[in-house]
């Protein structure tokens, strides 16, 4: 099967070929966008986003094979223009007492880090609807854009160690109170893992 890249460097002359890139990434943007802004408004992003992408297809780096960062990057920064929309969904995580387990019977380790972290989000919504917008970003392209660190840098188009630091800020910040704000959280036991192994700019 072809590459994002292959498809999307094929599209450049047949640009029908794009709609497999449509095909392929529809449902992460759509869940990611939906987490974000709400269902009322994840058609519009969804549909923008890749709009977007088909008209800047030929700066795409080709030098990777996913268009899964490149995408939810251009995601996140169309989700800036509805504001209101996310401003309301956050009210809405504040007032839910459901958490959505969207990694129902699964029991790998990753899946169940991504679980911890989709219910962090939720239940800390206020204080993440406080952040920067940039940590807030790097955040939520962490738990719920499932990208590692490498690829939240090339959606954000910052250095990985940017990624690193923001993400250690926001650690700090969501930390429970009376932890001197250090205290590991259990949904960013990743990002531990990770500096463990080195896995750094």
């Amino acid at each position: 099967m072809s590459t994002d890249s292959e498809i999307i460097e094929a599209s450049t002359d047949s640009p029908a070929l794009f709609a497999e890139i449509f095909d392929r990434h529809a449902k992460t943007i759509g869940d990611y966008a939906r987490r974000r802004v709400g269902g009322a408004a994840v058609d519009d992003v969804l549909s923008e986003t890749f709009l977007i992408a088909f008209r800047r297809r030929t700066s795409f780096d080709r030098r990777y094979d996913s268009a899964r960062p490149w995408l939810l990057g251009i995601a996140t920064r169309v989700i800036k223009r509805h504001r209101a929309s996310e401003a309301a969904q956050w009210k809405a995580f504040d007032r839910a007492s459901v958490v959505e387990d969207r990694f129902a019977g699964s029991h790998d380790r990753e899946a169940d880090e991504r679980l911890d972290a989709s219910a962090a989000v939720r239940a800390l919504g206020p204080r993440i609807a406080a952040l920067s917008s940039k940590d807030r970003d790097t955040l939520l392209l962490y738990a719920w854009g499932d990208l590692t660190y490498e690829q939240i840098a090339e959606a954000l188009h910052v250095p990985v160690g940017t990624v690193r630091s923001r993400l250690n800020r926001v650690r700090r910040k969501l930390a429970p109170p009376g932890s001197h704000g250090a205290a590991r959280l259990t949904w960013m036991a990743k990002e531990e893992s990770d500096a463990a192994f080195g896995t750094s700019a």
